[in-house]
């Protein structure tokens, strides 16, 4: 049967071929130390937890939620803005929760986006920031991943040879899956170039409390009249490690706000009341949960840099978000990110992420998450060594299916 319009407009998952095979290995009772998905592990802290079975207990809090979210969590996040950021917003017209980030990228999309407009994204990006488009009927036009000049010469391109004119760029920093960092000054240029051509900006900061120095990632909505052209995306996702309770937000311009809330009222009545309640005492709580969760990830990065470099695979360290973003060895490179990711999990037991799956020019890299303990991280480097021991021998039984890249 033919496929359905907007389904055609989607490849097939890349991540799902890596699943299907590690889902096979560990029937098989291999041992696979997963560093592919960005899946916390780590528990979210026990105060949060404990609001959620309070308030769960009262029947009240059982009916149908707020699409937008209940008024304590909007002003908590508005709170957690003015404190962390120095912006103010109006909690009833500038802040909206969203069932996490994703969601509420893939609703601003359908939101803002008429057939055939234009929409520029970074390449490689975390596949929602392409895909919630082209499933609304956008066209996408990349642009660099990696903050600099080459960004704005993309941008100005962009805008001369894009028809009909671009509506809205994505911006990503800390960057998923590449942990690119950006500065004030950057945005500062970002905000002038939307401002001068009318275009929004959508700024996904999920990762905006994963840092590893001593400067804290910024927001968009920093840059004075940022909030004229900008709605921001955040998570509590990593923040709080509360992957599964599916709570994020959208705040800043007003105009991008109410479209994202009207579609949302026809489509959600909010996350369940209790975890909305929990997610405000998170946001209001205190803050000693973030630095031990970003201590924690410190710590695993150096680990991974570490242990893996002795094994023969050279990792750039991360300044911020929980992922690295890897280069192929120069010996594999030839297979491309899925080949070498399957390869990796089939000799070594070890699973990333193609970068394939973020876009074609991720294809020279792999993906790989801080999502174990120190010491399986220490145990996939040694399952590392002894496959890059034999890698000639590997190759050899190898066909690239890529060889003409």
């Amino acid at each position: 049967m033919e496929e359905f319009h907007k389904t055609r407009r989607l490849p097939p998952y890349v991540f799902e071929q890596v699943n299907k095979l590690k889902a096979a290995a560990r029937a098989q009772g291999a041992d696979i130390i997963d560093l592919g998905m960005g899946n916390p592990d780590l528990p979210t802290p026990p105060h949060i937890v404990e609001k959620l079975t309070e308030v769960v207990t009262d029947p009240r809090t059982h009916r149908y939620s707020a699409s937008k979210g209940i008024t304590g969590l909007r002003k908590a996040q508005a709170a957690y803005y003015e404190r962390r950021f120095g912006v103010k917003l109006n909690p009833n017209t500038q802040v909206i929760a969203t069932l996490g980030s994703k969601e509420g990228f893939a609703n601003m999309a359908q939101a803002i986006t008429a057939p055939g407009d234009v929409v520029l994204s970074p390449n490689p990006s975390y596949p929602i920031h392409t895909f919630g488009f082209l499933m609304a009927g956008a066209a996408i036009r990349s642009i660099p991943a990696k903050p600099g000049p080459e960004v704005f010469h993309a941008l100005e391109r962009a805008v001369i040879h894009s028809v009909p004119k671009p509506i809205a760029v994505i911006m990503c920093y800390p960057a998923n899956p590449t942990a690119y960092v950006a500065d004030l000054e950057f945005y500062k240029d970002v905000v002038a170039f939307a401002r001068k051509h009318d275009i929004f900006i959508l700024s996904d900061l999920a990762y905006s409390e994963i840092y590893f120095g001593d400067t804290p990632p910024p927001s968009m909505l920093q840059v004075p009249g940022a909030i004229e052209v900008t709605a921001e995306f955040t998570s509590l996702s990593k923040t709080f490690s509360m992957p599964g309770w599916r709570v994020g937000f959208a705040v800043g311009n007003e105009r991008l706000i109410a479209a994202l809330a009207r579609v949302k009222s026809y489509l959600d009545y909010g996350a369940f009341t209790p975890i909305q309640v929990a997610a405000t005492a998170a946001l209001n709580g205190p803050d000693d949960c973030i630095a031990e969760m970003r201590a924690t990830y410190k710590r695993r990065r150096d680990v991974l840099v570490e242990s893996f470099g002795r094994a023969g695979w050279e990792i750039p360290a991360p300044e911020a978000s929980m992922f690295a973003w890897v280069p192929i060895p120069e010996k594999f490179k030839a297979l491309g990110s899925l080949e070498f990711s399957k390869l990796l999990l089939e000799k070594a037991d070890i699973a990333v992420s193609p970068g394939i799956g973020f876009g074609e020019y991720g294809d020279d890299y792999v993906r790989i998450g801080l999502v174990e303990n120190e010491q399986r991280l220490r145990q996939a480097a040694r399952n590392l060594r002894r496959f890059l021991e034999t890698a000639d021998e590997t190759l050899h039984n190898v066909v690239p299916i890529s060889a003409s890249r």
